[in-house]
């Protein structure tokens, strides 16, 4: 059976690959805005920004963590 990267040349590989990991910081940016929105929690255009702009997927991962018990988006970010 051959796998799919079989199927696509190196710089294909890269591309998809970045897309992936684009996908998935996107995801949890929008995951932790979604998290403080449903808790009821206020964040502030610039706090938005920060979550929005920020590629370092482990930082937004502690970030989703964080939302689900902090009672400010302050704190999201100490």
């Amino acid at each position: 059976m051959k796998t799919a990267s079989r199927w696509y040349s190196e710089d294909a590989q890269v591309w998809i690959a970045e897309g992936i990991a684009e996908g998935r910081i996107e995801g949890e940016a929008k995951s932790v805005l979604l998290i403080l929105e449903a808790r009821g929690i206020t964040v502030t255009d610039e706090q938005r920004q920060r979550v929005l702009t920020c590629t370092d997927l482990q930082q937004l991962e502690t970030w989703v963590r964080r939302a689900a018990t902090i009672s400010s988006a302050d704190e999201l970010f100490n």
